[in-house]
């Protein structure tokens, strides 16, 4: 039962920026971790310290096992996303390298292949429709124009709910002899993986959106065979003895002290996925398509996007002609304690994508922890902020 005033009493649909509330199984890791096992994993060989190793091995098995992927070691934890994202990028790319990339990419691979491209690598982009989705067609014809490097996509929007065909851009990539570089921040945890199956070479997750974990931590999947350069050149760790960086995984990309409170947090959370996602997934499914026909539904309301017979991830997005939308935003949190997200989403590539550089957009993102009860009382307001 929520309190009426309460933070309990908040309906939360800012899921594509980090989930809450936590799942307790995540909080109660976190605490554990913290208390329990606070020492420096694989740095000493007292209790404390050996408990902390423990647990990061047992979070890499289970986010391992969580995402398909056969071999633990081809996990690196990350700080994040965007830091796996540089790393991917940065560390398999390099000046007179050629990159194919898509209309809707979020500033986490804009910014960095901004860099890049400053550098000498040569960036060629494809346009997607204004729903996001990107023809695979479109891909093979622009790989097919110049030698290519990498093929790089996001999942899914963050903004445009829009899921790409990886698979295809992986056929397509491999074929020419390319990597495929995907941003997977939107996609893990709201869709099933099996990365293993998927053909990425390197795929990034943050581990608090879709993956119900803490904030700082994200997930860099390598594929067997494929190793981008480490950006860090030093830093505690394995092999100390050596002056060089280890080359062994995953301790090649995770120099210094790790973040093991939340790499427990985000091992329990892939635990809970593992064995309740398929019905998390179906819930987020249902109320997403609830609320998307709902809005549609709303006059002057424009939704972007796919339609809601297509599938997508767990974001509805919409504008309205009339009412700007830092004011529907302030509205639903002020008046109905509705919180949402407006603006450009840290994506003014999708934006543009859509037509709406101009006016950016409201996100609902739908997540763990959403009710139908939630969804009626946005769709409610929705129609009186819209009137």
């Amino acid at each position: 039962m929520r309190e009426a005033g309460s933070v309990e009493d908040i309906s939360y649909f800012d899921h594509a920026a980090t989930s809450w509330p936590k799942p307790q199984v995540v909080v109660d890791a976190v605490v554990h971790a913290l208390t329990d096992a606070g020492g420096n994993p694989g740095r000493s060989a007292h209790a404390i310290a050996l408990a902390a190793s423990r647990l990061i091995l047992e979070s890499r098995t289970d986010v391992a096992s969580l995402l398909g992927v056969p071999n633990a070691r081809d996990i690196a934890f990350v700080p994040g996303c965007t830091a796996g994202l540089n790393l991917a990028l940065k560390g398999l790319l390099k000046p007179g390298d050629r990159v194919v990339v898509g209309s809707t990419e979020h500033n986490a691979v804009a910014r960095p292949l901004h860099a890049l491209a400053a550098a000498g690598v040569r960036v060629d982009v494809v346009q997607a429709d204004s729903a996001g989705r990107i023809d695979p067609y479109d891909i093979e014809r622009a790989v097919a124009e110049a030698p290519t490097r990498a093929v790089v996509c996001q999942h899914a929007s963050n903004v445009l709910g829009a899921i790409q065909p990886v698979g295809d851009f992986a056929d397509i990539a491999h074929e020419a002899g390319a990597y495929l570089i995907v941003d997977g921040a939107q996609g893990a945890g709201h869709l099933k993986l099996n990365l293993a199956a998927l053909g990425a070479d390197a795929y990034v997750a943050s581990g608090h959106k879709g993956l119900l974990g803490p904030q700082g931590v994200g997930v860099l999947y390598l594929a067997p065979g494929v190793d981008a350069v480490e950006l860090m050149q030093g830093g505690g760790g394995s092999s100390s003895e050596d002056p060089v960086q280890p080359t062994a995984r995953p301790d090649r990309y995770e120099a210094g002290t790790p973040n093991t409170p939340g790499i427990a947090g985000l091992g329990a959370a892939a635990r809970l996925l593992s064995a309740e996602g398929d019905a998390i997934r179906a819930t987020e499914r249902r109320l997403t398509r609830m609320l998307h026909e709902a809005l549609l539904e709303i006059p002057g309301l424009r939704v972007l996007g796919p339609p809601p017979a297509e599938e997508r991830v767990p974001v509805v997005s919409v504008v309205h002609e009339r009412v700007d939308g830092d004011r529907i935003a302030f509205e639903l949190d002020s008046r109905y304690r509705i919180a949402v997200r407006a603006g450009l989403h840290c994506a003014p590539w999708a934006h543009a994508t859509a037509g709406t550089s101009g006016s950016g957009a409201v996100r609902f993102g739908i997540g763990y922890g959403v009710t139908e009860e939630d969804v009626e009382r946005a769709i409610r307001a929705m129609r009186e902020v819209c009137a």
